[in-house]
């Protein structure tokens, strides 16, 4: 959003010359902070203006911004008295690198209608908080643009990270850009450009970068094709189908499938494609014509009456229902070229540069007897001593450089097993339980359509791997325990949806423990 209102105000009861413009940064490792704080206080001086910029570290890995701390006055040949931190309600113009350290911004109380110019990129990077919860953690980009619109006296936001990345450069580039753009400090365009070419390296992309994010923030250009402005919500829109190349005998299998899926109602044909996209990378055709076979169940059951959730909700969970991960699978992602492309990628590995890869496992007997024959697994499985003397001389942590021939060859071979997938005991399990699953959920379907939605949408609670998979089938198994104690209520499919959110919403299960405690009193009621 921008908001072309007029420029700072100063302060009641001071003079142009003796008022002290304050202005905060939030930023993280890797966003270039220092060196915009160090580009906002070079401005200032370039501007006659004595500047003083402090710091006050956070802590890493999205548990805390950096805040750049600037004050400036102009000379007078009075040395002015300044601050080393930011107060509350005391902070003219507020630059967070990141949406949701804006909200945070607000929430410590720097940002006030009064006074407060805030400016932020409206891209995210989850935070901890937010990756740590079983289910969907994320907050709400909608509420915190809704607050800062109300909490600051002038919001401009829009997307400076892919400013930046489009130049090649970081986003502090693009961060001052939208200051000077925004016109809240007395300084020209040029000032600011002579900062960044004063410090000699990456100039022309940094240049570039801050020219359009300077037009943005003045409104001078338009925002990118499909890019609204940055208060309204995004609208999801449907994924163009990449072009597919391979072997002809394949390419042809893979075309009968999609025509299957161009044939499916159009309500479930999206989500129906994904589906397929996902289950034959994973396996191979014939594993997607598996896939198709099991959806057509749903859809015969399905009408557009009912908006066809039973068939978007079953073409969603039994492709991440067939595509489980285990070891052949880990291993296979791990040895992909595209993977080492987004490592140096996102490492910022310069070309000629080497790039040293360790990967760490720690298997459990589960996951060796998994990876056997179906009956060589389940036999060492059905002999405990046998297990646990396996166990003992398998069961640790191991870190395997895949940067070398031998790490790299150790796990390229794993994840070649996947030809012989089918014949493994994992997957003799998965499909069991899958089979299992899905026969409960269309059968409840046909007596209750919303409950054998809810049934099939209980597949997000497993996921991961090892210790993970275990703790979170073990949630499923004690959802759908329920069922029994909710047979014949009309509010059931209600109490299962209930009962896989509160499974999501801690690790511990402690939630889900006290809301079937709830379920158990409702029949206790009934009887009496």
């Amino acid at each position: 959003m921008l908001d072309q209102a007029s420029p700072l105000r100063p302060k009641p009861g001071a003079s142009d010359d003796e008022r002290v413009i304050k202005l905060a940064v939030l930023a993280v490792g890797g966003q270039g902070g220092g060196v915009l704080a160090d580009w906002i206080t070079d401005v200032a001086e370039r501007n006659g203006y004595i500047a003083q910029s402090t710091s006050v570290a956070g802590v890493a890995q999205r548990t805390g911004a950096t805040i750049y701390y600037i004050e400036m006055a102009r000379d007078t040949g009075r040395l002015p008295v300044f601050a080393l931190s930011p107060s509350q309600g005391d902070v003219d113009i507020l630059i967070a690198a990141e949406l949701m350290e804006a909200g945070r911004a607000i929430i410590r109380g720097f940002v006030t209608p009064e006074r407060t110019t805030l400016i932020t990129s409206s891209h995210r990077i989850a935070a901890v908080s937010e990756k740590i919860e079983p289910g969907d953690g994320r907050a709400s980009s909608e509420k915190v643009h809704a607050t800062a619109q109300a909490a600051a006296r002038r919001f401009i936001a829009f997307d400076m990270e892919k400013i930046a990345a489009d130049n090649g450069t970081m986003i502090s580039a693009s961060l001052l850009g939208a200051l000077a753009g925004s016109d809240a400090l007395p300084f020209t365009r040029e000032s600011y450009e002579q900062a960044i070419g004063a410090g000699g390296r990456g100039v022309g992309p940094s240049l570039a970068a801050f020219g359009a994010a300077y037009d943005r923030a003045r409104g001078v250009a338009a925002a990118p094709a499909g890019e609204k402005a940055a208060a309204e919500p995004a609208v999801a829109q449907p994924r163009p189908t990449g072009r597919v190349s391979g072997p002809e005998t394949l390419l042809k299998g893979w075309q009968e499938l999609a025509a299957r899926v161009a044939s499916l109602p159009e309500p479930s044909r999206d989500m129906a494609e994904r589906g397929l996209k996902k289950v034959v990378d994973y396996q191979d055709i014939a594993y997607g014509g598996e896939y198709l076979d099991r959806l057509d169940t749903a859809i015969a059951l399905d009408n557009a009456e009912r908006g066809y959730a039973l068939s978007i909700a079953a073409a969603k969970h039994l492709a991440n229902a067939m595509c489980y991960d285990d070891m052949i699978r880990v291993a296979d992602l791990k040895t992909r070229s595209t993977r080492d492309k987004r490592v140096r990628k996102e490492v910022g590995v310069k070309e000629g540069s080497v790039l040293q890869v360790t990967e760490y496992f720690h298997p459990r007997i589960e996951e060796f007897c998994g990876t056997l024959p179906a009956g060589l697994g389940s036999y060492i499985e059905n002999r405990p001593k046998l297990a646990a003397f396996l166990d003992r001389r398998i069961n640790r942590g191991r870190h395997i450089r895949t940067d070398s021939l031998t790490g790299f060859a150790m796990l390229w071979f794993i994840g070649g097993l996947r030809r012989w997938r089918r014949r493994l005991l994992r997957h003799r399990v998965e499909v069991e339980h899958l089979e299992r699953w899905y026969d409960l959920a269309l059968g409840k379907a046909r007596e209750d359509y919303a409950l054998g939605v809810e049934i099939l949408n209980c597949r997000r609670l497993i996921k991961g791997y090892s210790d993970t998979y275990a703790r979170a089938q073990s949630k499923f198994d004690r959802v759908l325990s329920a069922l029994p104690m909710l047979k014949g209520r009309e509010d059931a499919a209600d109490w299962i949806r209930r009962l896989r959110e509160a499974a999501l919403k801690d690790e511990n299960g402690d939630m889900l423990d006290g809301a079937l405690k709830t379920v158990a009193t409702l029949n206790e009621g009934a009887a009496r």
